[in-house]
């Protein structure tokens, strides 16, 4: 019997790709929801509203980005965000992603995290073009935040960020463990920025007594060491919070890197991240060869490291020791000495100070398209682990899923992003072959891309979100409408059942220290 339903969207002659299966499905979508999954070419005359022939491209879940900057205030000098949650919002679904997760900051001079999450929130509300939520950047870890991290999970926030290193953020260990404390005792998981910033004080004041404040020694100030040290410390510390959650976040570093491997192996629940910077840029490249102040459109913390680290990175990516590839979209304009880059500039430093650089790069964008691109290479990641690492790791991991970076018929929001037929397929369309990344060609509100010249093999041709094309690249662009994103109140994670396992293990006994 034919299917008399009618459906508001249908996707047919795709190929689709979830973290754990590549089928040809047709796609159903009534309302906001994927209602059907059906046989390869089964849908193309089913009574539908819109009809989007796939053929030879992927249809994948809509991308999950966890870790955005937006329209924060100054807490590091004079930068402040290049973009809204409007401008970055529109730049994530041209990208392909449906989803971001941004911070809500608290900074030091706050008592409140309250108050911060309801700052975010009046500047999110009615402006987005993606779906969003919001983590607690926590920069006062003073009694009353403490008090209120228990009032998060009813606000729909299961996840706070904390960081060893920046003045203005800077948490001591005792402080660290505070807030692992009472993380754990709310199902609250927290990322972790792990740098040790008194060592990066030490040798920043060194060099500058050297003379050596160019943007290139923005790494110098940075070793490896500092991002080794400071991830040994944060498990060992999350160890001592009775095996406390936690989330390593933008991993750039070897040792690292291992570190994160063997807790893992020990059985903690350490999980980690990575980003685009790690993988495509290098410091030899893109922070020692550039001249003068052009090496400050890359300075980011941590800084991009050399070929070696990148292929470390990649490995861990395939093998699970990185469960999500995040973009941390922090923009900056490079060419704006009121709020960008250039605000380190002065007479006496014409080539700027590193130590007062705007740390970030944009990225929420260009994030998918990267990173899809280096799919087809065999030492880099298969589909299945493209899809894993960039949406459905981080829809489990912050409580989103399967609402969020799945497509299972009457669970998932109908958030997909439709790619191109490959390289060599019949039914690619001219002029993909060669597509290089230009700003010009961004949706954000930054001046410059990090990526500006690297070559992709593929862009998202469209992006749904719950139901609704809101990106269609032959056609009009940006097709969706802002205000169109709603806030996503999220649960507990429930990767590995972590949270079932510290409930096991009953709450934190300082006793049994």
């Amino acid at each position: 019997m034919a299917d008399s339903t009618v459906y508001d969207l249908v996707i047919t002659n795709g190929v689709c790709v979830t973290a754990s299966d590549i089928a040809a499905y047709d796609i159903g979508i009534r309302g906001e929801k994927i209602a059907l999954l059906a046989p390869s070419g089964s849908l193309a005359t089913a009574s539908t509203k819109r009809l989007i022939d796939a053929e030879g491209g992927y249809v994948m879940p809509g991308g999950v980005d966890c870790h955005v900057h937006l329209q924060e205030p100054s807490m590091f000098g004079k930068g402040s965000s290049a973009d809204s949650f409007e401008t970055g919002t529109r730049s994530a679904i041209a990208g392909g992603t449906t989803t971001l997760v941004a911070f809500a900051p608290q900074q030091r001079t706050e008592p409140s995290l309250l108050s911060a999450l309801d700052v975010a929130h009046s500047l999110a509300r009615d402006n987005c073009y993606c779906d969003y939520g919001f983590h607690l950047l926590v920069g006062n870890a003073g009694d009353q935040a403490l008090s209120e991290i228990s009032s998060l999970p009813s606000r729909g926030i299961t996840s706070l960020k904390i960081y060893m290193t920046y003045e203005a953020l800077q948490l001591r260990d005792h402080e660290i463990l505070s807030v692992l404390a009472e993380a754990r005792a709310n199902k609250v998981l927290t990322m972790i920025h792990a740098e040790n910033g008194d060592v990066l004080t030490w040798l920043t004041e060194r060099l500058e007594k050297r003379g050596l404040v160019a943007p290139r020694y923005h790494a110098h100030s940075r070793p490896q060491l500092l991002e080794d040290e400071a991830t040994n410390r944060a498990i060992a510390l999350a160890t001592l919070v009775a095996q406390t959650p936690i989330l390593l976040v933008h991993i750039s570093d070897t040792g690292a890197t291992k570190r994160i491997r063997e807790a893992q192996t020990r059985g903690q629940p350490v999980f980690a991240e990575t980003c685009p910077q790690y993988l495509f840029l290098t410091r030899e490249e893109h922070l020692d060869a550039p001249h003068g102040f052009e090496a400050a459109k890359h300075v980011c913390s941590p800084p991009p490291r050399d070929a070696a680290a990148q292929a470390v990175i990649w490995t861990g990516l395939r093998n699970g020791t990185f469960a999500v590839l995040s973009s941390d979209h922090c923009p900056f304009n490079f060419d704006d000495d009121v709020t960008g880059k250039k605000t380190c500039i002065s007479e006496e430093f014409p080539v700027g100070r590193f130590r007062h650089i705007p740390n970030g790069l944009p990225g929420v964008e260009t994030r998918l398209p990267l990173t899809f691109s280096a799919t087809d290479r065999r030492d880099k990641l298969p589909l299945t682990k493209f899809v894993e690492v960039t949406s459905t790791n981080a829809a489990k991991l912050y409580g989103l899923y399967p609402k969020k970076g799945a497509m299972m018929p009457g669970m998932s929001d109908a958030d997909l992003v439709v790619w191109y037929p490959n390289v060599g397929s019949p039914k690619r369309p001219a002029g993909l072959d060669d597509l290089t990344i230009t700003n010009s060609m961004l949706h954000h509100d930054v001046d410059y891309t990090p990526y500006e010249g690297k070559r992709v093999t593929n862009w998202p041709r469209y992006t749904v979100l719950r139901g609704k094309v809101v990106w269609d690249r032959d056609g009009e662009g940006i097709v969706g409408g802002k205000g169109y994103g709603q806030f996503i109140e999220r649960e507990a994670s429930v990767l590995n059942d972590i949270w079932q396992r510290v409930e096991e293990d009953g709450p934190f006994d300082e006793d049994k220290l």
